[in-house]
């Protein structure tokens, strides 16, 4: 999920501004659209103090077309140092994998077998016999979320915000998850019977890159396709400078008759062909693209879900196959086979 932009309002700023400060500790009052009251001390106040101590101020958003004088210690505008601190301040803390609990809803239970069957049909089609071996038990289903900021280096130089969900163990997209996250009710306190999977930092890093490249490949390949166009054109313009030159040198050498203006062309030209080549080869470099990808938060999540083994074929035709079915999905998934 590529998440938007914020907008230059002075009423998207102030929601911005008043979640962040008061996720660092901040006391913050709205005491008009554009103004901001907060009372600060410690991270939220290193803004202003480097000591951290308490702090007193009121914010002013400005609109973007205003021009009266500005205080960069409590006006925000767009480019103000301000916001430029704020941020460094809530992502400055370092990586830390966080783990999150969906709260269960006790009124929701298993789903009947006509709908479990249909599901699973509809999921994986066949005709063979299907049925449950053993009873729904309550258990999780884990996914990895992650927030990245990506910064693409081309001709035009991009930067984007990424949300990136994906079912562990995996490592398959989960869109839904990452664009309704918002609406997520959370267990508070997090119960401490979770189990949760071991960490792997490899396969954890692994599935965010496979994500991230899948999220950036359409805009990527736009990009790719203006940086070819202008690679061919300076190309195209170079190697056109340079046969002209080599073709004038090579007129001159037919004109003349000494030896040692022959071996002078002769240098020019193999001259000209080294320029050529290092010209060349300094457009590739100059029209490579870069993604400087940065990771900015790892969260790993549990969700209700539902545990069981199912049976395809004839009795006797299988064993049972442990499956676990997501309510929020309406997904099975093949436990044996991930």
């Amino acid at each position: 999920m590529n998440l938007d932009r914020l907008r230059n309002e002075p009423g998207a700023l102030a929601d911005f501004y008043q979640e962040s400060l008061e996720h660092l500790g901040a006391v913050c009052v709205r005491s008009w659209f554009d103004r901001l009251q907060l009372i600060a001390e410690g991270p939220a106040a290193h803004l202003w103090h480097p000591d951290g101590t308490l702090f007193e101020t009121e914010l002013c958003f400005a609109a973007p077309d205003s021009s009266t004088p500005r205080d960069a210690a409590r006006d925000v505008f767009p480019g103000c140092p301000l916001t430029f601190r704020l941020a460094e301040a809530l992502v400055s803390s370092g990586l830390v994998l966080e783990r999150a609990v969906v709260a269960e809803n006790a009124r929701h239970g298993p789903p009947s077998i006509e709908v479990a069957e249909k599901l699973w049909r509809a999921q994986w089609p066949g005709d063979r016999p299907w049925r449950m071996h053993t009873a729904f038990v309550r258990s999780h289903h884990f996914s990895l979320l992650a927030l990245v900021r990506c910064e693409i280096q081309a001709i035009e130089q991009h930067w984007s915000l990424h949300r990136i969900a994906a079912s562990l163990p995996g490592g398959e997209t989960d869109e839904s998850l990452a664009t309704s996250l918002e609406f997520a009710e959370w267990a508070s306190p997090p119960p401490t019977d979770v189990a949760w999977p071991a960490r792997d930092p490899e396969r954890l890093r692994r599935i965010v890159m496979e994500g991230m490249a899948e999220e950036i490949g359409r805009p990527l390949a736009s990009i790719r396709t203006r940086q070819e166009a202008y690679l061919r054109r300076e190309l195209e313009r170079i190697d056109a400078y340079f046969d002209g030159y080599s073709r004038e040198l090579a007129e001159r050498a037919e004109r003349t008759r000494s030896a040692d203006s022959r071996l002078k062309v002769d240098e020019r030209l193999a001259a000209a062909r080294a320029e050529h080549a290092r010209r060349q080869e300094d457009q590739i470099h100059r029209h490579e693209i870069r993604v400087l990808p940065r990771l900015d938060a790892l969260i790993l999540i549990a969700e209700p879900a539902w545990d069981g083994s199912v049976c395809q074929g004839g009795r006797g035709a299988s064993a049972p196959e442990p499956v676990q079915f997501v309510p929020r999905m309406r997904k099975w998934f093949r436990k044996a086979l991930t």
